[in-house]
């Protein structure tokens, strides 16, 4: 191995590789001067480290944090002196961050050396056609978070100097890149060995969810109003269509959480790509997801931190099977439920828990975003651990796989695209879509699909998977007032600034309209 220095955003941009967080406190240190590690040949090899680069969407932090936190559906409250940070949950929900926020400038490193280390296996000599695939369906994911974040994404040719500038593009341009190589990813991929790889219906996926957000990329107006072409509808459909054809297909009734169980790399049909976790190796531990929320005095013990808004959750009719409830083994074992998290809560044998001053756990939807106590607000338990019989947990190594593309997302997107004009050459409507999933998940009849009920049904289906933002943001309502952001924040908040040492070592970024 040797050591490379590559500049991307920065004069040196880092390879930042976040572990997971075991605790509530986020590293407050500001990176300056970074290095990337590759090997040195840039062989098929390396593709593993592209992958590896991965495992930080699965952090509660960073990617995910940006796109949920300033949502309708998630909120950080601090509690005492927990969960302070520096304010930076608070912030993110209030749409009060700046150039200088810490988890904005460690997504960019982040998502910015995904796509390097994509580039370098791209570029390598003697690779094939399959490996670089599969590479450029990965830097086109990076690429697209960081468009999606940003409005623009910089980029460095690996041969390059170290001492040149990078390029930068800006967001039209950069969204027609993503778009290549998404291409170039279907044509040459097949089905993959696994879900932790990309295949062709991973790029499809994808290529869906581009073009379903074209309007927004090529806006010449930061957050709309936004014009959604037949053209790229009619793409969207055919592209979701392809993933159907592929084989995947909904979890059936009384299945939605499987999806998410320790057991969801066999059980569930809807995966279309995700990081796989075993019990040996947890690349992508997705024990962060329910220690997040869940009470110190749960099982497992957990950080009690984050909680859904009240309005959301409220959102949800109780036939609905996504809203949560018992699920084997798990409640049976250690008393805990999935979904929703609401009133009184139990450990295992059934018993009812507590909080550490001693007054029944009694989780609240009341919630105050600079001071909660330790029982207010409602948790989300998406995924949740496996448990043994005597209610104990080792989670340190979570078999769940983490996922970045599920099918019903693509049911969805397809049922969007009809209703902004596109046509389903095999007759489906919008209406028939949203029933279809509407029906399986347990809930009523929907009798409308119109653009409220499509977003709104998303937001029941996908909680928590870190595209709430994305969503909110293409139907033009990321910046009306939720609780504890009483007032509309202006459209600029639609991107997030460009990280102020970024702009000061790289003449080609211009810091986004109003920061």
């Amino acid at each position: 191995m040797k050591k490379i220095t590559v500049k991307i955003g920065t004069t040196c941009l880092a390879a930042l590789v976040l572990a997971s967080m075991s605790c509530t406190k986020l590293n407050e240190k500001v990176y300056g001067s970074k290095e990337v590690r590759a090997a040195s040949n840039g062989s098929t090899g390396d593709l593993g480290g592209v992958y590896s680069q991965l495992n930080g969407q699965s952090n509660q932090a960073n990617t995910y944090a940006l796109q949920e936190h300033p949502t309708d559906e998630m909120m950080g409250p601090t509690r005492g002196t927990d969960w302070g940070d520096f304010g930076t949950w608070r912030k993110l929900h209030t749409h009060t961050w700046d150039a200088f926020h810490n988890q904005v400038s460690d997504t960019w490193d982040e998502l910015n050396t995904g796509v390097y280390r994509a580039t370098q296996v791209i570029n390598a000599a003697g690779v094939t056609n399959q490996v670089k695939g599969e590479a450029s369906f990965l830097r086109a994911y990076f690429m697209f978070e960081v468009v999606d974040l940003y409005g623009q994404a910089p980029f460095r040719d690996p041969a390059g100097s170290v001492d040149a500038i990078p390029t930068v593009y800006n967001r039209s341009d950069a969204t027609d890149f993503i778009i290549k190589d998404l291409e170039f990813a279907e044509a040459n991929l097949g089905a993959p060995v696994d879900i932790g790889h990309a295949g062709k219906a991973a790029a499809e996926a994808l290529l869906a969810k581009v073009y379903l957000n074209k309007a927004v990329y090529k806006a010449a107006t930061v957050g709309g109003p936004f014009t959604f072409s037949a053209a790229d509808m009619n793409k969207v459909i055919g592209y979701c269509n392809s993933v159907t054809a592929a084989g995947f297909h909904l979890n059936g009734p009384g299945k939605y959480f499987d999806n998410f169980s320790w057991d969801n790399t066999t059980l569930s049909t809807e995966i279309i790509f995700g990081r796989i976790n075993t019990a040996t190796n947890a690349p992508a531990n997705t024990h962060n997801r329910w220690r997040m929320g869940m009470h110190y005095n749960q099982s497992p013990s957990s950080w009690n931190g984050f909680t859904t808004l009240a309005d959301f959750y409220h959102s949800f009719e109780a036939s609905d099977e996504r809203i949560g409830g018992t699920y084997p083994k798990l409640t049976e074992y250690n008393g805990l439920r999935t979904g929703f998290l609401i009133g009184q809560q139990y450990g295992p044998g059934n018993v009812a828990l507590k909080q550490r001053g001693g007054q029944p756990l009694i989780f609240t939807p009341d919630v105050n975003l600079n001071y909660s106590t330790e029982a207010q607000g409602i948790r989300v338990i998406k995924y949740f651990p496996q448990p043994k019989p005597d209610g104990s947990v080792n989670d340190d190594n979570a078999t769940n796989t983490y996922i970045l593309l599920r099918y019903s997302d693509v049911l969805l997107m397809k049922a969007e695209a009809i209703m902004r004009g596109g046509t389903d050459p095999n007759g489906q409507t919008a209406l028939g879509i949203l029933n279809l999933l509407r029906t399986t998940r347990g809930a009523s009849v929907a009798t409308t699909a119109d653009a409220a009920t499509i977003l709104a049904e998303r937001g029941r289906e996908l909680y928590y998977e870190g595209w709430r933002r994305n969503d909110l943001i293409r139907f033009e309502k990321f910046n009306d007032p939720v609780d504890q952001r009483p007032n509309k924040t202006d459209k600029t908040r639609t991107v997030y600034p460009i990280p102020q040492r970024a702009v000061d070592t790289n003449p080609n970024l211009k810091q986004n309209a109003g920061y």
